[in-house]
């Protein structure tokens, strides 16, 4: 749909039943994100805020709380945006099929930017803290912009078709910032944004930043799609709104969204950091402070119908969790054409996004004497770990299309049913360690610094997983612990549950340190080494094993979230051969939590309380 604002995407919205009006005032301090994620758990509508606590602004969200509501929003203009996305990854078919494609030049010259001064007379001016200071979680270091679109130029290539529109949260306030006038941004240096700013500080020169909020609704998707290379958001976002992105430049310099409902434009100065954080993040806990580019603001416009547009992110699902399905139905068929053999990889979003992957790739290597095993998909697995964002990941699960033609990385258990009924433990586990991973993710060494992991598996079943503990003697009595002899075990780990086919969750002892831990996954050893646990190919040793074996869900979350495979990863009778690391028991993976894990998310009781009444009343 070719809406002109997001004024006009509301009122469609509202039209047709997709958005709810909230009429009380409400506090932007936690208030806001409780109501929105309790609305969001029930697959419920938009949010419009009318009346936010210190704002004269109104404010919406989860708009694309659902895929059904984004596809609406998206309505005429979905499948020729799919269109567009298949011919760039595939050239040729258009050229073979030329007379089959007639709507790409028309959804291409949507994609041209416009640029025209007119649009000045729709803006005035306003401040930082005038905005809607929403904070999501207690601990947050402050309010923040949770739905910005961040603009950047090529300091080396200047203009909008070399330019980056990429989505980093935004601290408005809080911490050492000066108010009004200095504001966090948070991103990673090899993300567009951190591009342009490398070599604007090679240059010794400042980067001016655009940050829009609001505008249609093709703008902030835009923002977060894993583009291909050589297409910018800005034609991206046209070609999807049906509209042209209008722009135009203000006294300054600064790149100003026509169509945005505010923009604050301001420079970042070379090596000038301020702490940023703590933030409530898409993993389900919070990202600690850190030094990271502060921006030093130099004016924040607003259009006189503006409305502040946010989202609150936290354990998977969330709103985000919609954009990643809206992400996927447009470019799921792109990513396979760029690596040779894929057929399909998921960032599982149970598990926070960028901790887990599953993939399907062709195994079609000759059996190695006679004996189908991991290949192909080994070097499809570099090629995933290679790439953008999904090279933040600590876990690799691939399997051979072959072995089922039917398999879909996106029905979890059954995925690693999959994995775990062929994978050979003492060969097909391959380790990268001392390497990066996610920001966000404080499992490893340090910032940005952990391990990773490939578990391959292609190849006949080896093994019928286990689903019941009554024929595993020892593991039977774990909780009764009055039948064994071993004290320092029952000390250690209680509580075993059966999660899903092939998993055992154990409760573990809390966490105290990695010299305690191997100690007490010798004594695990030494217990579990006599019984036979080939239908038990792994074991997660965790807080709390009825929550974690409660569903896939939780298992998948405390799993991958709570672990560094280099130092987490442990297994039955473990090995090294020729610096390649395997076990000829089950594999073990520690999931608990670590002195050095940040706190995971969890709301305010009294907060709750009044969600409860001001819904009452909206509904």
């Amino acid at each position: 749909m070719g809406y002109k604002s997001l004024a006009e995407c509301v009122a469609d919205l509202e039209k047709h039943g997709h958005l709810l009006r909230i009429k009380e005032e409400v506090d932007p301090y936690l208030e806001m994100a409780a109501i929105h994620l309790r609305v969001y758990e029930e697959k419920g509508p938009a949010l419009y805020f009318e009346k936010i606590k210190g704002s004269k602004f109104p404010a919406v969200s989860n708009l694309f709380g659902t895929l059904e509501r984004s596809r609406f929003m998206f309505r005429d203009s979905l499948p020729k945006v799919e269109q567009l996305v298949n011919l760039r990854s595939d050239p040729v078919k258009a050229l073979k099929n030329p007379l089959k494609l007639p709507g790409v030049a028309l959804t291409a010259l949507t994609a041209l930017p416009l640029k025209q001064n007119l649009f000045k007379s729709a803006f005035s001016k306003t401040t930082i803290s005038e905005l809607p200071q929403i904070v999501n979680w207690p601990m947050d270091g402050g309010p923040f912009i949770t739905m910005p679109q961040v603009y950047t130029e090529d300091i080396d290539k200047p203009g909008i078709l070399n330019a980056n529109l990429g989505m980093y949260r935004i601290q408005l306030a809080g911490n050492d910032y000066e108010q009004n006038k200095e504001i966090g941004l948070h991103y990673q240096i090899h993300r567009g944004i951190g591009v342009h700013q490398s070599k604007a500080n090679a240059k010794g020169e400042p980067l001016k930043v655009s940050i829009f909020v609001g505008g249609p609704p093709a703008h902030p998707l835009a923002a977060v799609m894993p583009l291909p290379e050589g297409l910018s958001e800005m034609t991206f976002a046209g070609a999807l709104g049906n509209r042209r992105f209008r722009y135009f430049y203000d006294e300054e310099g600064f790149c100003i969204s026509a169509d945005a409902d505010f923009v604050i434009t301001g420079t970042v100065y070379p090596h000038e950091n301020k702490p940023e954080g703590p933030f409530g993040d898409h993993l389900g806990y919070y990202s600690l402070t850190h030094p990271f580019p502060l921006m030093k603001v130099h004016n924040v416009y607003h259009r006189n119908d503006a409305i502040w547009s946010f989202t609150v992110v936290g354990r998977p699902p969330q709103e985000d969790t919609s954009f990643g399905a809206l992400i996927h139905e447009i470019t799921g068929s792109a990513l396979p054409k760029e690596i040779h053999g894929l057929k399909e990889v998921n960032a599982v979003d149970a598990a926070g996004v960028h901790p887990l992957l599953f993939a399907i790739g062709s195994e079609r290597y000759t059996p190695f004497l006679n004996e189908r095993r991991p290949q192909e998909i080994l070097t499809i697995s570099n090629h995933i770990l290679g790439k953008n964002q999904l090279s933040l990941a600590k876990y690799l699960f691939i399997a051979a299309r072959e072995d089922d033609e039917k398999l879909t990385t996106h029905d979890l258990s059954a995925f690693i049913q999959h994995i775990l009924k062929r994978i050979d433990l003492s060969r097909d586990i391959h380790f990268h360690t001392n390497t990066t991973i996610d920001t966000l993710d404080y499992s490893g060494e340090g910032l940005n610094s952990g391990s990773k992991v490939v578990f391959a598996a292609a190849g006949p079943e080896k093994r019928t997983l286990t689903t019941t503990l009554s024929a595993l003697s020892t593991l039977s009595t774990f909780s009764t612990f009055s039948t064994l002899s071993n004290v320092a075990f029952t000390d250690s780990f209680k509580s075993p549950l059966i999660a899903i086919p092939g998993v055992l969750v154990l409760q573990g002892a809390r966490y105290v340190d990695q010299q305690t831990a191997e100690k007490e996954i010798a004594i695990l050893n030494t217990a579990l080494n006599d019984e036979d646990l080939n239908g038990l190919p792994l074991i997660v040793i965790c807080d709390d094993s009825e929550f974690t074996a409660k569903n896939i869900n939780n298992l998948v979350w405390v799993t991958f979230t709570r672990s560094n495979p280099a130092s987490d990863i442990h297994g039955i009778n473990a090995f090294v051969i020729n610096k390649h690391w395997g076990c000829k028991g089950s594999l073990i993976i520690d999931a608990r939590k670590k002195p050095h894990h940040a706190p995971e998310l969890i709301g305010d009781e009294e907060v709750e309380k009044r969600v409860n009444q001001i819904l009452k009343k909206a509904v």
